[in-house]
């Protein structure tokens, strides 16, 4: 995935309030991010409600500081009946600065549910 070349599903600005006790953005905001964006793509992709069942491991490769613009990138990798995994990616770049740089990255699998919660098949374009 190439950040520079995508549309960013989610572009925000890390907060004070987001932060930790040593001034860096929590990695959980930063996670939730990151599953509201898959969530977006999961709803858009499966034409309707899915959750999330799983996350891979993740490993922060640099802090997110405040005023920092947090841009999250993502991708369909794998559809299955029900399910469907998507890449995603979060990128940092300073304020006044042109720079991006990748902080973290993680698998999300979503299952596609109906009104009663349970799983539904994904209608695929033929």
């Amino acid at each position: 995935m190439i950040a520079d070349k995508r549309e960013a599903v989610i572009r925000v600005s890390a907060r004070p309030a987001d932060t930790n006790a040593y001034g860096d953005i929590f990695g959980g905001w930063l996670v939730s991010q990151m599953d509201m964006a898959a969530g977006l793509i999961a709803a858009r992709f499966s034409r309707g409600r899915a959750v999330t069942i799983a996350m891979d491991s993740m490993q922060f490769h640099k802090p997110v500081s405040i005023g920092d613009e947090v841009s999250v990138y993502g991708d369909i990798q794998k559809v299955g009946r029900t399910s469907m995994t998507i890449a995603i990616e979060a990128w940092r770049r300073h304020r006044y600065e042109e720079e991006r740089v990748k902080v973290t990255q993680a698998v999300f699998t979503f299952v596609a549910i109906d009104e009663a919660g349970r799983p539904r098949e994904i209608e695929q374009e033929k």
